[in-house]
């Protein structure tokens, strides 16, 4: 959403920007095009940075010198959504069993005392909130307006990973190498200006506008991701600075589900994950 603000509200243009969306089914298909060089910079999960930055154990079998240039929010609230009644031997939809979205379902699961689930790779956060309305999968991950499209439509709310990991970091602007890096510290710069905009109030019929027409959030809904944008917890990063704390708990969870992926100092400043 801050991309699109940034946006309509001249930012980009601003900076000499031209930014061109490429819609991702899933963070493999998202990363191997940005170490192919088909795309320039991406918002990610900041786990995803992590994964194939440091271990080769990640779904595509490389790294890369992916770095963080900036961070965006700390979760938009991500949490756990299930079918109404699913019990017992559930399909768990996630993006790829070993993401960050992926490891907060498992600690969720864990912190309720759910077991005997199957894991279903099924891709982004969009397609996960389909496959839980038609039924493909009884409970999975959501966010960004998807959580309140779900809720809508009937799917029960069991618990928000802040709950289990606080403070934690939802999405990152993300580069490889320095080709693009002054682009993307230029696009950090507008969409810095855009938070300071949504979080002080001046945006807020943008927002509700944008709301409407890219996520599909209806009248009674734009508003709840407004505030959900603005929430202190769960919402935009002021200043988009990179939070070392909430990164740890990102790396928390990676750590405690693969552990041993050779992670160990990975948040060193000379390993250079973060854009200094």
């Amino acid at each position: 959403m801050p991309l699109r603000v940034a946006r309509r509200l001249g930012l980009l243009d601003a900076r000499g920007l031209t930014v061109t969306e490429e819609p991702v089914t899933s963070s493999p298909g998202q990363f191997r095009a940005l170490l192919d060089g088909r795309v320039d910079a991406a918002l990610t999960s900041p786990d995803n940075v992590l994964a194939y930055r440091f271990t080769a154990a990640n779904p595509l079998g490389k790294t890369a010198d992916v770095r963080i240039v900036s961070a965006v929010d700390r979760g938009l609230g991500l949490g756990l959504y299930a079918r109404p009644g699913a019990e017992g031997a559930v399909v768990a939809g996630v993006d790829v069993p070993g993401s960050g979205f992926a490891f907060g379902l498992y600690a969720l699961m864990e912190h309720l005392g759910l077991g005997g689930y199957r894991v279903e790779p099924i891709g982004s956060t969009p397609r996960r909130l389909q496959a839980l309305l038609t039924g493909e999968c009884g409970v999975t991950m959501l966010n960004a307006g998807n959580e309140l499209i779900a809720e809508d439509r009937g799917m029960v709310r069991l618990a928000g990973l802040a709950e289990v990991c606080r403070p934690y970091l939802g999405t990152v602007l993300t580069v490889v190498g320095d080709r693009r890096l002054a682009a993307a510290r230029e696009l950090a710069a507008a969409l810095r200006e855009c938070t300071a905009h949504i979080l002080d109030g001046r945006a807020d019929e943008l927002v509700l506008e944008e709301a409407g027409r890219v996520l599909g959030l209806s009248g009674h809904l734009a508003p709840r991701y407004l505030e959900r944008l603005k929430d202190p917890v769960e919402g935009l990063v002021p200043g988009n600075t990179v939070d070392l704390d909430a990164l740890r708990s990102v790396l928390a969870l990676r750590v405690r589900h693969l552990p041993d992926e050779g992670l160990a100092g990975a948040l060193d400043p000379a390993r250079g994950l973060i854009d200094a």
